[in-house]
């Protein structure tokens, strides 16, 4: 599988619920990540992950671009929740097929954005 099958497919399996199967095959045991809502290694992520699916689940995660740079993937994904919509970018970082390191961005998609653009 490619870095960003990988990619793509942790992110379907955690946005759907899946979390511990995303991460029991995908994420480094060493993995850290830059959230800023929570501590920063894979115990308290997974955790805050699967207490997110449980409050809130999404509906449907459409990633709609996927990029590749190095040992780097960038994902830009529409989250669709029950109560808004989030335009979201994901930076993970590979050391070999392992995730071992995650940043995440989100922005609420405004109904009635001046921006005739859209964030796609």
């Amino acid at each position: 599988m490619t870095h960003k099958e990988i990619a793509k497919l942790f992110l379907e399996l955690a946005g759907s619920g899946k979390v511990e199967e995303a991460f029991s095959k995908f994420v480094a045991s060493d993995f850290i990540h830059h959230n800023q809502y929570f501590k920063g290694d894979r115990a308290a992520l997974e955790q805050a992950m699967s207490d997110a699916h449980e409050k809130s689940p999404n509906k449907a995660i459409v990633i709609k671009y996927c990029y590749k740079d190095g040992d780097t993937i960038i994902t830009h994904s529409l989250v669709e929740k029950e109560e808004m919509n989030i335009a979201v970018v994901h930076i993970f970082r590979f050391v070999e097929d392992k995730i071992v390191e995650l940043w995440d961005l989100g922005q609420v998609i405004e109904k009635h954005s001046p921006n005739e653009n859209g964030l796609f």
